[in-house]
């Protein structure tokens, strides 16, 4: 018997990886609809005014619905780490460039 013969027949890959665990499509089908809850929240912040309180609470829910798409339609939770901080670089980046852009047009002063 060859050696991938020997891994696969002992349930082990030919390279040493294991499958991630990919979840059943019910959770799928939960986390879209807690991300169109948010979306939901998100943009009732037009009809309901919330004052000095709307900025935050939009980058708030900006930044959960975008970790959430990330870890679990990206799968980012079963990819190498480097890949994970690539992504929070950006996060961080875009929220320090976005809280930047507002303040020179004194968005905050109000």
């Amino acid at each position: 018997m060859n050696t991938v013969d020997e891994h696969t027949e002992h349930g082990h890959h030919a390279h040493g990886a294991e499958e991630p665990h990919i979840p059943k499509d019910s959770y799928f089908i939960k986390v879209a609809l807690w991300l169109a809850l948010l979306t939901a929240l998100e943009t009732s912040t037009y009809w309901i005014h919330l004052g000095g309180f709307a900025t935050p609470a939009l980058l708030i829910m900006m930044t959960i619905k975008f970790f959430m798409i990330i870890m679990i339609f990206m799968h980012l939770k079963f990819d190498n780490k480097l890949f994970s901080l690539m992504f929070y670089i950006g996060l961080g980046l875009a929220i320090f460039v976005y809280c930047v852009a507002l303040s020179t047009f004194q968005f905050f002063a109000s």
